[in-house]
């Protein structure tokens, strides 16, 4: 059964607080952020059960959230996640060719896992660095102007960093 420890729970409870009564739905974002945070960088739906019990809301009301904004993942994802804008800026600027080099690099295609759960790929929407573009968010970072070079860089950079910290 899923369940927040005491540590994670008394966090919860004071960003409910953070609303007025009856308005702990307002919480739901920054909850579902928790949420994944502490179970595995994804919500199951037990785990999103589990914040609408919090919540005092219905499930659906966290599925309709959680299904409508990209920065939560619905599925196991990878140790390092490569959210690549597709928006316009960026489409104009190759943000498509980007994709297609690292789908053919890692194997995988756009909401895929490369087998050994380092990378997941993600398009995204605006992520509001149109001056930067093509570019990618990665974990709290952005990487800007991309070209198969950096992405090669990046690539290096990741499995160096988790042959370190393993």
């Amino acid at each position: 059964m899923i369940q927040f420890s005491e540590e994670k729970l008394a966090k919860v409870k004071e960003i409910i607080a953070r609303y007025p009564e009856g308005k702990q739905k307002s919480a739901l974002l920054p909850v579902l952020h928790v949420a994944q945070d502490t179970f595995g960088g994804w919500l199951s739906t037990e785990t999103m059960d589990y914040v609408a019990s919090l919540l005092q809301i219905t499930p659906i009301e966290v599925y309709e959230v959680a299904t409508f904004y990209s920065m939560y993942n619905l599925k196991p994802v990878g140790k390092y996640m490569f959210e690549v804008c597709q928006t316009g800026p960026c489409m104009i600027n190759g943000s498509d060719n980007i994709v297609a080099y690292i789908t053919d690099k890692l194997g995988i295609k756009p909401g895929e896992t490369t087998a050994d759960g380092m990378f997941t790929l993600k398009t995204v929407e605006c992520l509001g660095a149109c001056g930067y573009a093509p570019m990618m968010q990665l974990g709290k970072t952005y990487r800007e102007h991309l070209t198969k070079e950096k992405v090669d860089a990046i690539i290096d950079e990741c499995r160096k960093n988790a042959a370190t910290n393993n």
